[in-house]
């Protein structure tokens, strides 16, 4: 295995504003950006383990950070809230040590107030979609066709928000409906409209390099002095996603995901589910991280390895 997974980000040079499942928040000296650190902490069912997966946050915030490229080139209108890799270069901001330490898992973004709900998009019906439309034919309470089968690709892709939970509690499917009453109808329409290009663009980039995005979650937040919509957290990776091999796909059954379905079937084949303190083996932790590689490399054309040589140190 990789090195040693950082469950912890030792940052003491900036205030801290927030920690989540996975990310810290770091307030920076310029009012106008925030540093967005991502940890190797994993979950899984709302439950943090207690021990991480090697490179995962580089992984996820590289991905991220091609994606807000990659969509940027591909959404016309999109604003995302994406500066820079790492921390802003001014001397004495972070020590060399911390510096270091941030390599490849910290982004500098824009300061924005964030929209209360998670903006998902599905294009296939499967997860909590499917056990749904298997009792009632709607997916959030939106009618669907007759007669789909597990794992099929939906007409076209549709907007299916959640409430977005604090830490510890769990996000809880709701109508589009619902959302406009959360964030008003302005907004709403704006995030249900981005979303789905974002999911468009994305899913199109992705069949091009035989991966089937089923479904994702984006997140968005508002410059409340130009009135804007931005982008916002991470975007289209293995822990926001569900990744399947185009070449392995089948309607009719579950798929093989690039994401945390073996430490998912780990938890629950040992009656762990939902269970807090539990620490995952060495070969749960393995098996997880090439899975996280390896979509990284499909999405990127590139080795992990060889995009952090080339990043500053």
């Amino acid at each position: 295995m990789a090195s040693t997974a950082l469950t912890s980000i030792p940052l003491a040079s900036l205030p801290r504003l927030s920690q989540g499942k996975v990310r810290d928040l770091f307030e920076l000296h310029d009012a106008s950006s925030l540093l967005f650190v991502t940890s190797d902490r994993i979950s899984a069912y709302d439950v943090i383990l207690k021990n991480g997966i090697p490179s995962k946050g580089q992984i996820l915030t590289l991905l991220s950070a091609k994606w807000f490229e990659v969509l940027a080139s591909r959404v016309p209108g999109l604003k995302h809230h994406f500066l820079h890799l790492g921390p802003p270069t001014t001397p004495g901001i972070v020590t060399v040590e911390e510096r270091s330490m941030l390599r490849g898992r910290s982004m500098t973004v824009r300061r924005l107030k964030i929209f209360p709900i998670e903006a998902i998009v599905r294009g296939y019906v499967t997860g909590s979609a499917w056990t749904e439309y298997e009792k009632t034919q709607t997916i959030h309470g939106l009618p669907q066709p007759e007669g789909l089968k597990r794992c099929e690709k939906l007409p076209e892709p549709i907007f299916t928000p959640s409430t977005k939970a604090e830490l510890g509690e769990k996000d809880e499917n709701i109508s589009p409906d619902e959302a406009r009453k959360i964030v008003g109808d302005k907004y709403a329409s704006r995030i249900e409209e981005l979303a789905l290009s974002c999911y468009k663009a994305g899913a199109a980039y992705a069949e091009e390099r035989g991966i089937i995005i089923a479904d994702t979650k984006f997140e968005f937040g508002l410059d409340e002095e130009t009135d804007e919509v931005y982008l916002v957290d991470e975007v289209l990776t293995p822990d926001s996603s569900r990744f399947w091999s185009r070449a392995d796909y089948q309607t009719g059954r579950d798929q093989d995901s690039f994401d945390k379905q073996v430490l998912r079937n780990w938890l629950t084949e040992n009656g762990l589910k939902g269970k807090q303190d539990v620490e995952m083996t060495p070969e749960v932790a393995e098996k997880t991280r090439a899975r996280y590689l390896e979509v990284y490399e499909l999405l990127t054309g590139d080795k992990l390895e060889d995009v952090l040589a080339g990043l500053a140190q």
